[in-house]
């Protein structure tokens, strides 16, 4: 059995010396300790030594009661302040940067709980320090051009948005870290203990494009043992918990965004030289039943999506004060080199096959975003060229805005079509399965008809990906990405058994979840990347956004916009000092001096020969002959560090690392503010306590005919007969998305004259076409349908409508509320005259006192001393402990500390 390794060192203690830093790292329960040295005489050169020596608690006291007693100075340490003292206390080394002096030591100083993955803590950054290491005078010359080096570095907010675990690998997905690390050929470890059983303690080298300080931990990796070393992702990863019946669901959404080409909007688009592409993020939703904990016992499921801008070298201009640029293509390039690396490393990640959801404009009064669309279909018919039909890239495009301008009065018109493409994609990729035991036949049941992927004897593994774009991969992008993450969520519900078939409906507390978890995604990396919120959102798509919503997207429009011309261009240079991608050096030129950083990102712009590939074969042959399973996972075993320890070893101990059953509780941890569906969605008027029951909206309709009747109408079209419903049911068939023949992927261009000419089939076009459904699914349609057309007893549970309003009834309301407002001794000094006709009311029964009346239960006297000595400890403070709790006291700290 394989488990993570847990990082030894999860507690960081800063002591300073005039002749040194000394860093003293622990685990989470203080029983082992590791010592680092810095030299502070060095003034430019970072010289660091691990002793390489685990330390206990008693060892590591000595060491430091050594080291103050070697640097006190008689009657100096007072008044002068050479002696040894602690600077700080952190939680891990984010790394050391040098610019135009010495080297400067990063910490994280505060931290918080994000998400738990399968008992594994994920943390978010929340405070760091910069601290100078060189003990220098300070009369010392310090270079002009430093301060601002340092004012740059850092503007990157590491509290916004950087996480960080100590057991579970951020920078790899779920699949690949549940991927096998040992050769089957070796079989379990050996048994030295028969009371003890061993397994395998695994570290996987992290995915490095998707490490932000990447360049902050190459002075000292080489030097330190690996525990110091902290790997930090930035992106958004947030995490709720949806009870159903009792039951607890984790869902988390983890976005990672790629450290290479990374700028703000308008400094970075396309791609640059060596395939990396402008605002890539993988974005990875995980589904987990709670009731086990541990990943390679439990249920637990994932899909994976990225998106990213179109892998081309194109520009825009932003010299001219425009709200849109014109685009260029800067770079005709006849082989599509730079794409071909691009998506070979999509397919070294990934698999096959990968999906392009393409969601630039095509109908566009002048040419604007359509020189893209054109590329882009040129880009993958060339490429596909030189792939087999079953491995080769699928392209869907899809003109989004079009389609909302053209169906603006149809209520989910938009996601109607994006459902579609939505299970296509997913049926195409499969997701990513782990469960304890799966019974046989589990995939030939006709919920996972059409679902591909790699079938395993324990569920599923995903092959390939959904990459979608649009110009800015914000705001259009992240609707589509909802769409295909509710379509997955459906499946990843109905493979662990919430759900008896992989259908979500809108407007149930599972989908608004699910919505605000993406919602939230799309703001986080709006601001990362547009400088402002999303502009577009979810509900905007939907046709259900309040009336103040345009006013809101108006203002976030021009907070972009000012963004993009005001502070662009120094967010990109201090993403430039943060990577690395500029290294400042004395007698050259500043950052803020280059005209133009594009020769930093291309390598092979400034001279330096870089290889290239065949025109034909631009696939690698290792991954082309794996696929369609990614080769990532192949290299695993080669990329692992793999340790023989007992299942009772802290270092493998998730349970123990996760609830930690040495600390006292935190009252904070208790209330964390982990999204609940029954508490923040359900609304108290539904009794019906599921996630997944459809509630009525508050204008007045119901939801559930919405999506069938055309947008717009008003509510008493809800009450026509089944027949109307059907109809409309057959003409949301007519847009199902199937797969065309393997043959026809070449040829996805069409005409313009045949897109003017089309009606809203022409919104979708690539390898995929509208057809008609079989026999088989319109049954399952109908179905559905019919289940839809008996409509669920009033949520209130009654209907006023029954009873009439005449004065009589009123009369009698209106007494029934004055009797039980008012005080019935007082009722014949109140001159109201239909209450002093009122009877009187008595208890009925024949008890002679009142029955109402509560007597107090009697205290034995053993309850009231307990009760007595509390209180008293309360105001005066504990008592003394008697002479065997001192005893007892004492036995302890001689064992602990003796």
């Amino acid at each position: 059995m394989e488990l993570p390794l847990i990082s030894s060192i999860q507690r960081v203690q800063v002591y300073e010396t005039k002749a040194r830093y000394y860093i003293i790292g622990s685990n989470s329960t203080e029983t082992t300790f590791r010592v680092l040295k810095i030299d502070r005489q060095e003034p430019k050169d970072l010289v660091i030594q691990d002793d390489k020596h685990v330390y206990n608690k008693v060892d590591i006291r000595k060491l430091l009661e050594m080291i103050a007693s070697g640097n006190v100075k008689a009657g100096k340490q007072k008044h002068t302040g050479e002696g040894f003292m602690k600077y700080v206390s952190a939680y891990g080394i984010v790394g050391f940067v040098r610019f135009l002096e010495g080297y400067y030591m990063v910490l994280v100083t505060k931290r918080s709980i994000a998400a738990v993955i399968g008992g594994h803590v994920t943390y978010k950054i929340e405070d760091t320090v910069m601290q100078y290491i060189p003990n220098m005078p300070a009369d010392k010359y310090m270079h002009p051009d430093e301060p601002r080096y340092v004012k740059m570095f850092q503007s990157v907010d590491l509290s916004s948005n950087f996480y960080f675990s100590y057991s579970y690998d951020l920078t790899h997905t779920l699949q690949y870290n549940m991927a096998p690390s040992v050769d089957p050929k070796f079989g379990e470890p050996k048994q030295t203990d028969k009371h003890k059983s061993n397994v395998y303690g695994v570290k996987v080298a992290p995915e490095r494009n998707y490490v932000w300080n990447k360049y902050l931990i190459e002075p000292y990796q080489a030097h330190v043992h690996s525990d110091w070393i902290l790997h930090i992702i930035y992106g958004f990863i947030a995490q709720s918990n949806m009870y159903i019946y009792g039951k607890s669901v984790y869902i988390t959404l983890l976005a990672r965004r790629s450290n290479q080409f990374a700028g703000p909007r308008f400094m970075k688009r396309g791609a640059n030289s060596q395939g990396a592409v402008a605002n890539e993020v993988e974005t990875e939703q995980i589904v987990q039943d709670m009731c086990v904990t541990q990943l390679h016992k439990g249920r637990i499921s994932s899909y994976v999506q990225m998106r990213g801008s179109i892998p081309l070298y194109w520009s825009q201009d932003i010299s001219k004060m425009v709200p849109k640029p014109a685009i260029t293509v800067d770079k005709r390039d006849p082989y599509f080199h730079t794409a071909g690396l691009h998506f070979n490393r999509l397919l070294y990640r990934y698999g096959a096959p990968v999906i392009l959801l393409n969601l630039v404009k095509r109908r566009e009064k002048r040419r604007h975003e359509g020189l893209l669309c054109d590329e882009y279909k040129d880009c993958k018919a060339y490429l596909n060229q030189f792939l087999p039909p079953d491995k080769q890239l699928i392209y869907i495009g899809f003109d989004m805005a079009h389609y909302t301008k053209k169906y603006a009065k149809h209520t989910n018109d938009v996601f109607d079509r994006l459902a579609g493409i939505s299970r296509f994609c997913v049926k195409q990729t499969g997701f990513f399965l782990q469960l304890p035991q799966l019974r046989s036949g589990f995939w030939e049941q006709p919920e996972y008809d059409g679902v591909k992927g790699n079938k395993t004897e324990s569920g599923c593994r995903q092959t390939g990906a959904v990459r979608t774009n649009c110009v800015d991969c914000i705001d259009r992008t992240n609707t589509a990405q909802f769409a295909v993450g509710k379509c997955a969520l459906g499946y990843q519900l109905c493979a662990l058994g919430v759900l008896p078939v992989p259908d979500l409906d809108f407007d149930t507390d599972c989908v608004t979840m699910l919505e605000e978890l993406y919602e939230n995604m799309g703001n986080t990396l709006a601001l990362q990347y547009g400088g402002s919120l999303l502009v577009h959102r979810i509900e905007g798509y939907r046709k259900i956004a309040p009336w103040k919503a345009h006013s809101v997207d108006i203002f976030q429009t021009l907070s972009r916009y000012y963004s993009n011309a005001f502070s662009d261009l120094e967010k990109q240079q201090a993403m430039n000092v943060f990577l690395g991608v500029f290294v400042a050096h004395d007698n050259e030129l500043n950052i803020w001096d280059l005209p133009t950083d594009f020769y930093l990102h291309n390598p092979d712009a400034a001279g330096l020969k870089m290889h290239r590939k065949s025109y034909t074969m631009w696939c690698d042959p290792a991954i082309f002959n794996h696929l369609p399973l990614p080769f990532e996972e192949a290299c695993k075993p080669s990329h692992s560090l793999i340790q023989v320890l007992s299942r009772e070893d802290e270092a493998v101990n998730v349970l123990f690392e996760n609830y930690k059953p040495y600390t006292l509780t935190d009252i904070k941890r208790l209330a964390q503010d982990m999204e609940k569906v029954i508490r923040n969605y359900r609304h108290r008027i539904y009794r019906n306590p599921s996630p997944f029951e459809r509630r009525a909206s508050f204008d007045g309709k119901d939801s559930r005919f919405a999506a069938l009747s055309i947008g717009g109408s008003s509510s008493h079209h809800h009450h026509h007969s089944g027949k109307f419903m059907l109809q409309s049911a057959s003409q949301e068939l007519g847009r199902t998305i199937s797969v065309k023949d393997s043959t026809a992927s070449t040829t996805s261009n069409t005409s313009k004259s045949s897109e003017d000419s089309s009606s809203s089939a022409s919104s979708v076009e690539g390898d995929i076409v509208t057809s008609s459904c079989s026999d088989d699914e319109k049954s399952h349609f109908k179905h559905r349908v019919a289940k839809v057309s008996h409509p669920e007893p009033n949520v209130y549970d009654l209907d006023l409508a029954q009873y009439e309003e005449d004065e009589f009834t009123q009369e009698l309301y209106k007494r029934y509320v004055d009797i039980g407002a008012a005080d019935q001794s007082k009722l014949s000094e109140m001159k109201v005259p239909h209450l002093m006709a009122s009877p009187k009311i008595e208890p009925l029964g024949e008890y002679p006192g009142d029955i109402y009346g509560v007597e107090e239960p009697e205290v034995s006297k053993r309850s009231m001393d307990v009760y007595i000595r509390y209180v008293q400890c309360g105001l005066g403070g504990a008592s003394e402990p008697s002479a065997a709790n001192k005893e007892i006291y004492r036995n302890y700290i001689r064992q602990l500390y003796m």
